[in-house]
């Protein structure tokens, strides 16, 4: 569309124009890459057209002027590498906020609910250009790190932060990591996430594991705490909102870990919730675009501190089996549900179970405090996620006062002792793999009892088994 220039004795008017340049520097997302080959199997992800509303101000139907259709989805890119966009800075009178801020109001004004998205790029020490996610659905805020491979700050619901309290204060750009520190914990450097995501190629604890190099030789690789992908910033990155009810707010990115003669790993990465909803809901698909078959592992690192983890929080979840993942973990395994109070040299206990599903294979893990007035709960499916982690580590509240519940495709043992227990999936050339988590944040006991019930139903009469030993490694 060519601007005709504005005669130059009248004076300019940014707030005409603003409109106009905002739908001008909207550029039409990516499509997302074609699932094929999944398992277990998922439905397709509708690729939403592009809007052409305005990111402040009345939806305009450029064709016509008129109103934009109240039916069509609002879209807006927020980043992306295949377009060369990033929301600048202030021009032509349309600021950087005008760009990166959403609301109900302006764009989905028939929803009952008002919500805001926004993005905001943080300055100062390590956490200089790390961009985050604002989700304000009127119920939870949630605060999404695309910087951070898409990772999850924490969760805001009534004034009260689910998430933790880590030693780490910036949310540190990737830029600053360097995952060899400390014999290959540099992980811990910016771990402060209240979810973030462990693998793709790799997760677990560091380790040297066996692979072929280039000259077809075998050859020992360094593998670092948790993997890369927690480290990686987002290649694209986009917000949609439906203009029906449910009007359902989604945040989508993808995160490529790849390299030559190296893995070529694809995460798609959906973040959706509904206006009102305490629940928000994460769905991954992670892809394999090389020529070649590619193992890969995927584990949730979900962290949750006070107020809800204190003395006497109880974590709750239908289990087939318990074992320790260590001779000091087995020591505490009669009360391997039951958090003590911040500990001073408190010494992390590890235990790997074996989740029990429903009828519909489906479970979930929660935490509980000691009044059952609080509580946070994670639903996902066995099939996908067959085995959960539970972290305990009740430090001293300037230490790291968190516990850890941790659903994944594997336990967090070294690749190469996964491997040996057959816990390491493959991917086909072009395959994919999909998963799904819901998150719920729960206040008042009408809210938590309903969650304790359903683990007591799954559960059943059925005990679990419980190791007295770690498995063989």
């Amino acid at each position: 569309m060519r601007i005709p220039r504005p005669p130059l004795r009248r004076t300019w008017r940014p707030a005409l124009v603003l409109p106009l340049f905002a739908c001008l520097l909207c550029l039409p997302a990516p499509a997302f890459a074609q699932q094929t080959q999944a398992q277990p199997a998922q439905p397709q992800v509708p690729v939403l057209p592009p809007s052409n509303d305005t990111a402040a101000g009345t939806p305009v139907n450029p064709a016509t002027g008129g109103p934009l259709d109240r039916k069509q989805p609002f879209h807006r890119m927020l980043i992306s590498v295949k377009n060369n966009y990033y929301p600048p800075g202030n021009s032509m009178g349309i600021t950087s906020q005008q760009l990166r801020t959403f609301t109900s109001r302006y764009t989905v004004p028939d929803c009952p609910t008002a919500w805001r998205v926004q993005m905001n790029t943080l300055q100062g020490g390590k956490q200089s250009g790390t961009d985050v996610i604002h989700v304000d659905n009127g119920k939870l805020a949630i605060f999404i790190i695309p910087t951070r491979g898409m990772g999850l700050l924490s969760v805001v619901r009534d004034n009260v932060r689910v998430g933790w309290d880590s030693p780490v204060k910036n949310i540190v750009n990737p830029i600053y990591m360097n995952l060899n520190n400390r014999g290959g914990l540099g992980w811990l450097d910016g771990f402060t996430e209240m979810m973030c995501r462990c693998g793709i190629e790799w997760n677990g604890h560091p380790g040297q594991d066996r692979f072929t190099d280039t000259t077809g030789a075998i050859s020992t690789l360094d593998l670092t705490l948790h993997g890369r992908i927690a480290n990686l910033p987002a290649q694209e990155v986009e917000f949609i909102a439906l203009r029906e009810p449910p009007y359902t707010l989604t945040i989508r990115g993808r995160v490529d870990e790849a390299m030559f003669h190296g893995p070529k790993l694809q995460l798609y990465s959906e973040l959706s919730t509904e206006p009102g909803s305490n629940t928000f809901r994460i769905r991954d698909v992670i892809v394999n675009k090389a020529g070649q078959p590619q193992e890969f592992q995927m584990l949730y690192h979900s962290n949750f501190g006070p107020p809800i983890l204190e003395e006497g929080a109880k974590f709750l979840a239908p289990v087939e089996r318990i074992t320790p993942f260590n001779d000091h973990a087995a020591s505490g395994l009669d009360s391997y549900d039951t958090f003590e109070k911040p500990t001073p040299g408190y010494v992390e206990q590890v235990y790997c179970l074996k989740p029990k599903a429903d009828a519909n294979g489906r479970t979930l893990a929660v935490l509980r405090d000691k009044a059952g007035k609080r509580a946070v709960s994670i639903r996902y499916a066995t099939a996908e996620l067959p085995y959960l982690t539970l972290w305990k580590n009740t430090e001293a509240l300037d230490d790291g006062y968190v516990t850890g519940l941790e659903p994944g495709t594997n336990f967090p043992n070294t690749r190469r002792v996964e491997r040996e227990h057959n816990r390491v999936p493959i991917l086909k050339p072009g395959g994919s793999y999909a998963m799904a988590l819901e998150y719920g944040i729960h206040f008042g006991e009408a809210e938590v009892q309903p969650v304790v019930d359903e683990v007591a139903r799954i559960q059943g009469d059925a005990r679990p088994t419980i190791d007295q030993h770690p498995e063989k490694k």
